[in-house]
Protein backbone atom coordinates (compact mmCIF):
# COMPACT_ATOMS: atom_id res chain seq x y z
CA UNK A 1 0.00 0.00 0.00
CA UNK A 2 1.78 3.39 -1.11
CA UNK A 3 1.81 6.27 1.40
CA UNK A 4 0.40 8.43 -1.62
CA UNK A 5 -2.64 6.75 -2.11
CA UNK A 6 -6.10 8.44 -0.86
CA UNK A 7 -7.85 7.09 2.00
CA UNK A 8 -11.09 6.43 -0.57
CA UNK A 9 -8.54 3.85 -2.61
CA UNK A 10 -6.94 2.75 0.46
CA UNK A 11 -10.27 1.17 1.64
CA UNK A 12 -11.39 0.31 -1.69
CA UNK A 13 -12.32 -3.30 -2.76
CA UNK A 14 -12.25 -3.84 -6.42
CA UNK A 15 -13.91 -5.72 -8.85
CA UNK A 16 -12.47 -8.90 -9.49
CA UNK A 17 -12.61 -9.77 -13.32
CA UNK A 18 -12.79 -13.52 -14.29
CA UNK A 19 -9.19 -15.12 -14.73
CA UNK A 20 -7.47 -15.11 -18.11
CA UNK A 21 -4.88 -17.63 -18.24
CA UNK A 22 -2.28 -17.63 -20.56
CA UNK A 23 -2.37 -21.31 -21.32
CA UNK A 24 -3.23 -23.71 -24.75
CA UNK A 25 -5.72 -26.10 -24.69
CA UNK A 26 -8.20 -24.91 -22.05
CA UNK A 27 -11.71 -25.04 -22.35
CA UNK A 28 -12.58 -21.51 -21.25
CA UNK A 29 -16.32 -21.19 -19.64
CA UNK A 30 -15.52 -19.21 -16.81
CA UNK A 31 -15.98 -15.47 -18.06
CA UNK A 32 -19.39 -15.71 -20.37
CA UNK A 33 -17.44 -15.03 -23.35
CA UNK A 34 -19.17 -15.68 -26.94
CA UNK A 35 -17.76 -19.01 -27.78
CA UNK A 36 -18.86 -18.11 -32.00
CA UNK A 37 -16.96 -15.55 -33.93
CA UNK A 38 -18.25 -11.94 -34.44
CA UNK A 39 -20.23 -10.96 -37.32
CA UNK A 40 -19.12 -11.57 -40.86
CA UNK A 41 -19.60 -7.92 -41.02
CA UNK A 42 -17.47 -6.79 -38.65
CA UNK A 43 -15.00 -9.06 -39.21
CA UNK A 44 -14.83 -7.59 -42.99
CA UNK A 45 -15.01 -3.69 -41.42
CA UNK A 46 -11.93 -4.54 -39.37
CA UNK A 47 -10.38 -6.48 -42.13
CA UNK A 48 -11.00 -3.49 -44.88
CA UNK A 49 -10.52 -0.17 -42.30
CA UNK A 50 -7.76 1.88 -43.23
CA UNK A 51 -5.48 2.21 -40.91
CA UNK A 52 -3.53 5.38 -42.21
CA UNK A 53 -7.04 7.11 -40.40
CA UNK A 54 -5.79 6.04 -37.64
CA UNK A 55 -3.37 8.73 -37.23
CA UNK A 56 -6.38 10.88 -36.02
CA UNK A 57 -8.80 10.96 -33.29
CA UNK A 58 -12.24 8.89 -33.39
CA UNK A 59 -15.34 10.77 -33.58
CA UNK A 60 -16.04 11.82 -30.12
CA UNK A 61 -19.69 11.48 -30.78
CA UNK A 62 -19.35 7.85 -32.30
CA UNK A 63 -22.07 9.27 -35.26
CA UNK A 64 -22.00 5.98 -37.21
CA UNK A 65 -22.70 3.87 -34.45
CA UNK A 66 -25.37 5.72 -32.76
CA UNK A 67 -27.40 6.23 -36.07
CA UNK A 68 -26.70 1.91 -36.81
CA UNK A 69 -28.06 1.92 -32.76
CA UNK A 70 -30.84 4.27 -33.08
CA UNK A 71 -31.89 2.71 -36.39
CA UNK A 72 -31.63 -1.01 -34.85
CA UNK A 73 -33.47 -0.30 -32.15
CA UNK A 74 -36.51 2.10 -33.25
CA UNK A 75 -35.06 5.59 -30.89
CA UNK A 76 -33.94 8.82 -31.53
CA UNK A 77 -30.27 9.48 -32.12
CA UNK A 78 -30.48 11.65 -28.97
CA UNK A 79 -31.57 8.59 -26.75
CA UNK A 80 -28.27 6.80 -27.55
CA UNK A 81 -25.30 7.13 -25.26
CA UNK A 82 -22.42 4.83 -25.99
CA UNK A 83 -18.85 3.97 -23.99
CA UNK A 84 -15.90 2.03 -23.88
CA UNK A 85 -17.75 -1.40 -22.85
CA UNK A 86 -21.09 -1.54 -20.38
CA UNK A 87 -18.99 -0.82 -17.66
CA UNK A 88 -17.70 2.72 -18.36
CA UNK A 89 -21.01 3.50 -19.55
CA UNK A 90 -22.08 1.98 -16.01
CA UNK A 91 -19.67 4.09 -14.46
CA UNK A 92 -20.31 7.33 -16.00
CA UNK A 93 -24.07 6.91 -15.26
CA UNK A 94 -23.78 6.22 -11.50
CA UNK A 95 -21.38 9.22 -11.03
CA UNK A 96 -24.22 11.38 -13.37
CA UNK A 97 -27.49 9.92 -11.15
CA UNK A 98 -26.42 8.25 -8.02
CA UNK A 99 -24.97 10.56 -6.49
CA UNK A 100 -27.98 11.63 -3.76
CA UNK A 101 -29.34 11.99 -0.81
CA UNK A 102 -31.27 9.04 -0.58
CA UNK A 103 -29.50 5.68 -0.93
CA UNK A 104 -29.44 3.60 -4.39
CA UNK A 105 -30.91 0.22 -3.73
CA UNK A 106 -29.98 -2.68 -6.06
CA UNK A 107 -29.78 -6.50 -5.20
CA UNK A 108 -27.81 -8.06 -2.53
CA UNK A 109 -26.65 -11.08 -5.09
CA UNK A 110 -25.83 -9.07 -8.27
CA UNK A 111 -23.38 -7.68 -10.83
CA UNK A 112 -20.49 -6.97 -8.22
CA UNK A 113 -18.93 -3.96 -10.37
CA UNK A 114 -22.28 -1.75 -8.87
CA UNK A 115 -21.29 -1.80 -4.97
CA UNK A 116 -17.80 -0.72 -5.94
CA UNK A 117 -19.06 2.32 -7.61
CA UNK A 118 -20.80 2.91 -4.82
CA UNK A 119 -17.49 3.08 -2.54
CA UNK A 120 -15.36 4.71 -5.43
CA UNK A 121 -18.09 7.41 -5.95
CA UNK A 122 -18.80 7.28 -1.94
CA UNK A 123 -22.40 6.66 -3.14
CA UNK A 124 -24.81 5.38 -0.06
CA UNK A 125 -26.67 2.06 -1.18
CA UNK A 126 -29.14 -0.50 0.33
CA UNK A 127 -28.29 -4.48 -0.84
CA UNK A 128 -31.84 -5.99 -0.95
CA UNK A 129 -31.87 -9.95 -0.86
CA UNK A 130 -33.25 -11.91 -3.45
CA UNK A 131 -35.70 -14.51 -2.73
CA UNK A 132 -35.91 -18.10 -1.53
CA UNK A 133 -35.74 -19.03 -4.93
CA UNK A 134 -32.72 -16.54 -6.04
CA UNK A 135 -35.27 -14.16 -7.74
CA UNK A 136 -35.37 -10.28 -7.97
CA UNK A 137 -39.20 -9.33 -6.27
CA UNK A 138 -39.02 -5.38 -7.34
CA UNK A 139 -42.11 -5.00 -4.58
CA UNK A 140 -38.94 -5.29 -2.07
CA UNK A 141 -37.76 -2.03 -4.10
CA UNK A 142 -40.64 0.08 -3.07
CA UNK A 143 -39.31 2.67 -0.37
CA UNK A 144 -36.96 5.90 -0.70
CA UNK A 145 -34.50 6.13 -2.91
CA UNK A 146 -32.23 7.92 -4.85
CA UNK A 147 -32.41 5.50 -7.67
CA UNK A 148 -32.77 1.95 -8.48
CA UNK A 149 -30.26 -0.46 -10.40
CA UNK A 150 -30.52 -4.13 -11.04
CA UNK A 151 -29.58 -6.69 -14.25
CA UNK A 152 -31.87 -8.56 -16.06
CA UNK A 153 -31.45 -10.84 -16.54
CA UNK A 154 -29.78 -10.78 -13.25
CA UNK A 155 -25.89 -12.47 -12.51
CA UNK A 156 -24.85 -14.25 -11.77
CA UNK A 157 -27.98 -16.17 -10.61
CA UNK A 158 -29.45 -16.33 -14.82
CA UNK A 159 -32.94 -15.27 -13.81
CA UNK A 160 -35.04 -12.91 -15.69
CA UNK A 161 -37.78 -10.52 -14.94
CA UNK A 162 -41.00 -10.02 -17.26
CA UNK A 163 -41.57 -6.53 -18.70
CA UNK A 164 -44.90 -6.49 -16.73
CA UNK A 165 -42.82 -6.32 -13.55
CA UNK A 166 -40.02 -3.41 -14.37
CA UNK A 167 -42.95 -1.41 -15.68
CA UNK A 168 -44.72 -1.87 -12.61
CA UNK A 169 -42.16 -0.31 -10.90
CA UNK A 170 -41.80 2.73 -13.14
CA UNK A 171 -45.72 3.56 -12.39
CA UNK A 172 -44.86 3.18 -8.05
CA UNK A 173 -41.34 4.77 -8.16
CA UNK A 174 -41.34 8.16 -10.38
CA UNK A 175 -39.37 10.31 -8.59
CA UNK A 176 -35.84 8.49 -9.41
CA UNK A 177 -34.07 6.67 -11.99
CA UNK A 178 -34.28 3.21 -12.67
CA UNK A 179 -31.16 1.36 -14.48
CA UNK A 180 -31.56 -1.80 -16.07
CA UNK A 181 -28.41 -3.79 -16.85
CA UNK A 182 -29.45 -6.07 -19.83
CA UNK A 183 -25.68 -7.18 -20.97
CA UNK A 184 -27.54 -11.24 -21.46
CA UNK A 185 -30.81 -10.18 -22.85
CA UNK A 186 -30.16 -11.33 -25.73
CA UNK A 187 -30.82 -14.81 -24.62
CA UNK A 188 -33.52 -15.35 -23.53
CA UNK A 189 -35.40 -12.12 -22.01
CA UNK A 190 -37.28 -9.34 -22.96
CA UNK A 191 -35.45 -5.94 -23.20
CA UNK A 192 -37.08 -2.69 -21.87
CA UNK A 193 -35.95 -0.80 -24.28
CA UNK A 194 -39.20 0.13 -25.48
CA UNK A 195 -40.23 1.11 -21.82
CA UNK A 196 -38.06 4.35 -22.69
CA UNK A 197 -40.65 5.65 -25.26
CA UNK A 198 -42.83 6.15 -22.32
CA UNK A 199 -40.98 6.37 -19.13
CA UNK A 200 -38.41 9.11 -18.75
CA UNK A 201 -37.03 7.66 -15.44
CA UNK A 202 -35.52 4.44 -17.21
CA UNK A 203 -32.08 3.74 -18.24
CA UNK A 204 -31.41 0.70 -20.22
CA UNK A 205 -27.86 -0.37 -20.77
CA UNK A 206 -26.05 -3.32 -23.12
CA UNK A 207 -22.86 -4.20 -24.59
CA UNK A 208 -21.89 -6.23 -27.77
CA UNK A 209 -19.34 -7.91 -25.47
CA UNK A 210 -21.73 -10.65 -24.85
CA UNK A 211 -24.11 -11.36 -27.85
CA UNK A 212 -22.04 -10.21 -30.35
CA UNK A 213 -18.62 -11.85 -30.08
CA UNK A 214 -17.28 -8.50 -29.69
CA UNK A 215 -15.79 -8.21 -25.90
CA UNK A 216 -12.51 -7.56 -26.75
CA UNK A 217 -13.42 -3.88 -28.96
CA UNK A 218 -15.19 -2.63 -26.02
CA UNK A 219 -18.05 -1.17 -26.87
CA UNK A 220 -21.33 -0.53 -24.54
CA UNK A 221 -24.18 1.58 -25.02
CA UNK A 222 -27.31 3.26 -22.40
CA UNK A 223 -30.42 4.29 -24.45
CA UNK A 224 -33.24 6.42 -22.28
CA UNK A 225 -34.62 9.97 -22.37
CA UNK A 226 -32.74 13.06 -23.90
CA UNK A 227 -32.51 14.18 -21.04
CA UNK A 228 -30.94 10.99 -19.09
CA UNK A 229 -28.24 10.75 -21.97
CA UNK A 230 -27.37 14.66 -22.00
CA UNK A 231 -26.32 13.56 -18.53
CA UNK A 232 -24.23 10.85 -19.22
CA UNK A 233 -22.43 13.57 -22.12
CA UNK A 234 -21.61 15.87 -19.60
CA UNK A 235 -19.88 13.68 -16.99
CA UNK A 236 -18.10 11.29 -20.47
CA UNK A 237 -16.75 14.83 -21.95
CA UNK A 238 -15.50 15.61 -18.52
CA UNK A 239 -13.76 12.56 -17.68
CA UNK A 240 -12.93 10.82 -21.81
CA UNK A 241 -14.09 12.67 -24.90
CA UNK A 242 -12.91 10.10 -27.24
CA UNK A 243 -13.88 6.50 -25.42
CA UNK A 244 -14.21 4.36 -28.43
CA UNK A 245 -11.58 4.06 -31.05
CA UNK A 246 -12.25 3.73 -34.60
CA UNK A 247 -11.90 -0.28 -35.10
CA UNK A 248 -14.19 -0.34 -32.32
CA UNK A 249 -16.68 1.91 -34.01
CA UNK A 250 -16.36 0.62 -37.20
CA UNK A 251 -16.57 -3.31 -36.09
CA UNK A 252 -19.54 -2.52 -33.48
CA UNK A 253 -21.66 -0.45 -36.47
CA UNK A 254 -20.65 -3.36 -38.91
CA UNK A 255 -21.78 -6.39 -36.75
CA UNK A 256 -25.56 -4.40 -36.48
CA UNK A 257 -26.11 -5.64 -39.69
CA UNK A 258 -25.83 -9.02 -39.29
CA UNK A 259 -28.96 -9.65 -38.07
CA UNK A 260 -29.42 -13.53 -39.58
CA UNK A 261 -26.24 -14.21 -38.15
CA UNK A 262 -26.92 -12.78 -34.80
CA UNK A 263 -30.02 -14.70 -34.49
CA UNK A 264 -28.23 -18.21 -35.56
CA UNK A 265 -25.43 -17.69 -32.92
CA UNK A 266 -27.71 -17.08 -30.44
CA UNK A 267 -30.30 -19.69 -30.85
CA UNK A 268 -26.91 -21.99 -30.70
CA UNK A 269 -26.02 -21.11 -27.45
CA UNK A 270 -29.55 -21.09 -25.91
CA UNK A 271 -30.18 -24.70 -27.37
CA UNK A 272 -26.59 -25.67 -25.58
CA UNK A 273 -27.73 -24.33 -22.30
CA UNK A 274 -31.07 -26.08 -22.22
CA UNK A 275 -28.95 -29.45 -23.22
CA UNK A 276 -26.64 -29.06 -20.43
CA UNK A 277 -29.12 -28.03 -18.05
CA UNK A 278 -30.52 -31.28 -19.12
CA UNK A 279 -27.41 -33.09 -18.69
CA UNK A 280 -26.70 -31.70 -15.57
CA UNK A 281 -30.03 -32.62 -13.44
CA UNK A 282 -28.72 -36.37 -14.20
CA UNK A 283 -25.46 -35.93 -12.87
CA UNK A 284 -27.24 -34.28 -9.06
CA UNK A 285 -26.87 -30.79 -10.22
CA UNK A 286 -29.58 -28.50 -9.68
CA UNK A 287 -29.42 -25.17 -12.19
CA UNK A 288 -31.85 -22.13 -11.44
CA UNK A 289 -33.54 -21.30 -15.35
CA UNK A 290 -31.23 -19.22 -17.02
CA UNK A 291 -32.32 -16.57 -19.91
CA UNK A 292 -28.13 -15.68 -20.18
CA UNK A 293 -25.61 -17.52 -21.92
CA UNK A 294 -24.48 -19.37 -18.27
CA UNK A 295 -25.51 -21.68 -15.77
CA UNK A 296 -25.87 -21.06 -12.38
CA UNK A 297 -25.77 -24.27 -11.05
CA UNK A 298 -24.60 -26.27 -7.28
CA UNK A 299 -24.10 -30.13 -7.06
CA UNK A 300 -26.64 -32.08 -4.21
CA UNK A 301 -23.90 -33.02 -1.86
CA UNK A 302 -20.10 -32.30 -3.89
CA UNK A 303 -18.88 -28.65 -3.11
CA UNK A 304 -18.37 -25.59 -5.70
CA UNK A 305 -15.23 -25.03 -4.96
CA UNK A 306 -14.30 -29.00 -5.19
CA UNK A 307 -16.06 -29.13 -8.40
CA UNK A 308 -14.35 -26.16 -9.51
CA UNK A 309 -10.72 -27.35 -8.59
CA UNK A 310 -11.55 -30.70 -10.41
CA UNK A 311 -12.76 -29.32 -13.88
CA UNK A 312 -9.56 -27.12 -13.77
CA UNK A 313 -7.93 -30.13 -13.09
CA UNK A 314 -8.89 -31.37 -16.49
CA UNK A 315 -8.13 -28.22 -18.14
CA UNK A 316 -11.73 -26.71 -18.24
CA UNK A 317 -12.48 -23.35 -16.22
CA UNK A 318 -15.49 -22.08 -14.42
CA UNK A 319 -16.18 -19.41 -12.11
CA UNK A 320 -16.95 -20.11 -8.45
CA UNK A 321 -17.99 -17.59 -6.28
CA UNK A 322 -16.86 -17.27 -2.04
CA UNK A 323 -19.83 -14.88 -1.29
CA UNK A 324 -22.38 -16.49 1.76
CA UNK A 325 -25.49 -18.29 0.24
CA UNK A 326 -24.21 -18.69 -3.43
CA UNK A 327 -20.96 -20.24 -1.90
CA UNK A 328 -21.37 -23.63 -3.15
CA UNK A 329 -22.62 -22.78 -6.36
CA UNK A 330 -20.74 -22.72 -10.07
CA UNK A 331 -21.15 -20.30 -12.74
CA UNK A 332 -20.58 -22.38 -16.32
CA UNK A 333 -21.10 -19.94 -19.56
CA UNK A 334 -22.02 -21.85 -22.19
CA UNK A 335 -19.37 -22.31 -24.98
CA UNK A 336 -19.50 -24.52 -28.29
CA UNK A 337 -21.21 -27.88 -28.51
CA UNK A 338 -18.28 -29.51 -28.43
CA UNK A 339 -17.20 -27.68 -25.31
CA UNK A 340 -20.63 -28.50 -23.26
CA UNK A 341 -20.41 -32.13 -24.39
CA UNK A 342 -16.48 -32.45 -22.99
CA UNK A 343 -17.65 -30.27 -19.72
CA UNK A 344 -20.41 -33.01 -19.27
CA UNK A 345 -18.22 -36.30 -19.79
CA UNK A 346 -15.28 -34.52 -17.57
CA UNK A 347 -18.19 -34.86 -14.67
CA UNK A 348 -19.37 -37.99 -15.30
CA UNK A 349 -15.65 -39.02 -14.75
CA UNK A 350 -15.22 -37.54 -11.39
CA UNK A 351 -15.10 -40.54 -8.90
CA UNK A 352 -17.51 -39.23 -6.78
CA UNK A 353 -20.50 -39.31 -9.03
Amino acid sequence: MSKYWSDAIKDLTPYTPGEQPKVDNLIKLNTNENPYPPAPAAIEALNSFDKDRLRLYSDPDCSALKEGLAAYHGVERHSVFVGNGSDEVLALAFMAFFRQPQPLLLPETTYSFYDVYCHLYDIKYQQIPLTAEFGIDLADYDRPNGGIIFANPNAPTGRALPLSEIEALLQRNTESLVIVDEAYVDFGADSAIDLTHRYDNVLVIQTFSKSRSLAGLRVGYAIGHKDLIDGLERVKNSFNSYPLDMLAIAGATASLQDEDYFQQTNQKIIDSREWTAQQLVQLGFDSLPSCTNFLFTQHKFLEGAELMGYLRGNNILVRHFSKPGIDNYLRITIGTQQEMEALVETLRNHPDL
